[in-house]
């Protein structure tokens, strides 16, 4: 696939499975230049998706991956979230109006906002996994309705670039699921050692029920993330 010289929106995950069964599709090829350095790349007619890992350390490799295929008309940040409020069930799409950096306090406005029941939105973005005492302090102290790890910087390096931001989060667990420790099968490139806490949980029965939940609920929250995302591009299709 030749590089077209037209800007393409750049959607920017964290893992590969966040996006599996978007990229999976007919019209998506890998560029596989970039995954020694464990980034994840994909371009199709009318979008980019990358991928390097959790955390905002990996998002600048992501972006600048991408942009490698070709301009940017604007960054989404697309991905799971944890809910902090009992309105959001896993598997539930979220639009955020606001997007808040818990490590500096800086709050970025989505260049499209998208209509919706009264009341803010917010995502906070924070450095590890939150469980149930983090999202409910994240609600009182910033009035999040959810919490990922990534979105506050892509809105920092689209804010830098000129670019519109926006994002569009999938809820992975909701406010009264508590993570099983997944901060610690993180690697220091934003890698989750998948294998390692297969390990960890199956000799730990006390978890079994709890990381089916979670399973159960990421995957739904994928596959309903891909197919907005593959709406957003079918609609780009359909766009003169």
């Amino acid at each position: 696939m030749s590089t077209p010289t037209k800007p393409r929106p750049i959607y920017i995950a964290a893992l590969p499975r966040e996006i599996a069964s978007l990229v999976s599709q007919r019209g998506w090829r890998a560029d596989q230049n970039y995954l020694d350095r464990k980034i994840h790349l994909f371009e199709h007619e009318r979008a980019i998706v990358a991928c390097a890992g959790m955390g905002a350390d990996r998002v600048s490799l992501a972006v600048e991956a991408a942009l490698t295929l070709g301009p940017a008309s604007e960054l989404i940040s697309v991905g799971w979230a944890g809910g902090c409020i009992y309105r959001l069930q896993a598997g539930d799409l979220f639009w955020p109006d606001v997007v808040v950096d818990a490590q500096t306090g800086e709050r970025f406005l989505p260049t499209k906002q998208r209509a919706r029941h009264e009341g803010l939105e917010i995502l906070v973005s924070v450095a590890v996994p939150a469980g149930i005492a983090e999202k409910e302090r994240l609600s009182l102290s910033y009035f999040a309705s959810a919490v990922d790890m990534e979105a506050a910087a892509v809105a920092r390096i689209a804010e830098a670039r000129g670019l519109s931001f926006s994002a569009i989060k999938a809820i992975s667990d909701d406010v009264h699921f508590e993570l099983p420790e997944l901060g610690r099968f993180s690697t220091p490139d934003g890698q989750f050692r998948q294998a390692a806490f297969g390990f960890y949980v199956a000799m730990r029965p006390a978890l079994w029920k709890p990381v089916l939940t979670l399973a159960k609920g990421s995957t739904l929250a994928a596959q309903r993330l891909c197919t907005e995302i593959q709406a957003q591009i079918k609609h780009r299709d359909n766009q003169p």
